[in-house]
């Protein structure tokens, strides 16, 4: 199986819902570290799996929807508990409606890092 990985950053603020998320429930930031992974069996003509310039492109553009924004207010996650792991489908998910552009790659694994110590991850078939 080939695989490429790009990374990028994204900063949010947001709130959690749940008494398990103690001060989260309030208002906060957090920056993600934000790696996509793709991964495939074959390598198309070219000899690659994806145009790695252009998944990080798409990367960008994809966290650029996201970035410098309450997501409390943003319409399609607006009720939503913006976790990591439901940020990390949310860009998995909108990564996959642009895949065409990039090559033939066959899953998609997104991680978000929370910190050095902490992050979680989504991973769906392309």
């Amino acid at each position: 199986m080939f695989t490429v990985t790009v990374r990028d950053h994204m900063m949010v603020a947001h709130s959690l819902r749940g008494e398990v998320f103690g001060p989260a429930q309030r208002l906060h930031g957090a920056t993600y570290v934000v790696d996509a992974t793709f991964s495939g069996p074959e390598l198309g003509p070219d000899g690659i799996l994806v145009d790695i310039g252009r998944a990080g492109e798409v990367l960008r553009e994809v966290l650029g929807g996201l970035t410098y924004r309450n997501l409390d207010d943003e319409p399609g996650l607006a009720g939503t508990n913006t976790t990591t792991e439901v940020l990390a489908k949310v860009v998995a998910d909108r990564l996959a409606a642009r895949v065409a552009e990039l090559g033939d790659a066959r899953r998609l694994q997104v991680t978000l890092h929370e910190s050095h110590v902490a992050w979680a991850g989504y991973e769906r078939a392309l």
